[in-house]
């Protein structure tokens, strides 16, 4: 159960290196976003059900940039805290599968803008999820756990444009695992029996060949007003495995709304606040 631990220890470092970051914050705009979408979702876990299931799944998006004192100011610090809910069936529509998972990702960015309207983001961070699966025909293993951590590298691009005389942020970016730890029963192997103590490599190292993951969201931010701001977008994630000989895949892509709100720190000048990241 040592590499267990290492998550847990993860979990944890994760956030005391956020809170250590809030309090390096030297410039005065945070940008605060949340939204929420609703899309589609493909799942298959073998674990529960040799078929593929097909339905729906509503996202709720939490983030936060702000920049930091860190290389001349030149690094930003993003949160992202996720939750999912995904309801669907297989083919024949004789079986349904209900999910859930919420994750946390801390990303730290370099900036630079090699044109007057556009900013490039490029760095990483680690995050964590948990979540669940369950299969109304699974019998006696009706449903699986999720739990794991993984280290990410991460890219951003914002590109800034005026439309019907608006001025409009638009963002694409991309995270993508590369080292990480999961949790996963062997094909067979009974919930009851991990209990008992009964373990066999149920905590398992991933990277992109046995667990390929991207998540991918593209927005748009348009001001409506002087002090609201519309976010739409797309968000496509991918999280898949081949791990104790169980298959898993899930895959949403989903339409997001929402809003975004930009705070001035009291004391800052007016020069600070062009640190606006979005």
């Amino acid at each position: 159960m040592s590499i267990l631990r290492y998550i847990i220890t993860l979990v944890v470092s994760i956030g005391t290196v956020s809170v250590a970051t809030a309090q390096e914050t030297s410039d005065s705009i945070h940008s605060h976003a949340f939204a929420v979408g609703i899309g589609s979702s493909h799942q298959l876990d073998t674990y529960l059900s040799p078929q593929n299931y097909s339905g729906l799944q509503i996202n709720i998006l939490r983030e936060t940039i702000r920049m930091t004192r860190m290389v001349q100011r030149r690094i930003s610090f993003q949160s992202i805290w996720q939750g999912a809910f995904s309801h669907s069936q297989n083919a024949s529509q004789s079986a349904t599968d209900w999910g859930g998972r919420i994750s946390y990702d801390a990303l730290w960015h370099y900036n630079w803008t090699p044109a007057r309207n556009l900013r490039l983001m490029v760095g990483g961070g680690a995050g964590a999820d948990a979540g669940f699966l369950y299969n109304s025909r699974g019998g006696n293993n009706p449903a699986q756990a999720r739990l794991g951590a993984d280290i990410s590298a991460s890219i951003m691009a914002i590109y800034k444009f005026k439309c019907l005389g608006l001025p409009v942020n638009i963002r694409y970016q991309a995270n993508l695992p590369v080292l990480g730890f999961m949790f996963s029963p062997q094909f067979g192997q009974s919930y009851y029996e991990i209990g008992e103590g009964h373990l066999n490599n149920n905590i398992c190292f991933t990277y992109p060949l046995n667990a390929f993951s991207l998540w991918q969201q593209i927005t748009a931010d348009i001001p409506l007003g002087k002090k609201f701001v519309l976010r739409v977008g797309y968000l496509c994630d991918i999280k898949q495995s081949h791990i104790n000989h169980i298959k898993m895949h899930d895959r949403s892509h989903s339409f997001m709304i929402g809003f975004v709100r930009h705070f001035r720190l009291i004391g800052k000048s007016e020069r600070d606040s062009k640190a606006l990241i979005l």
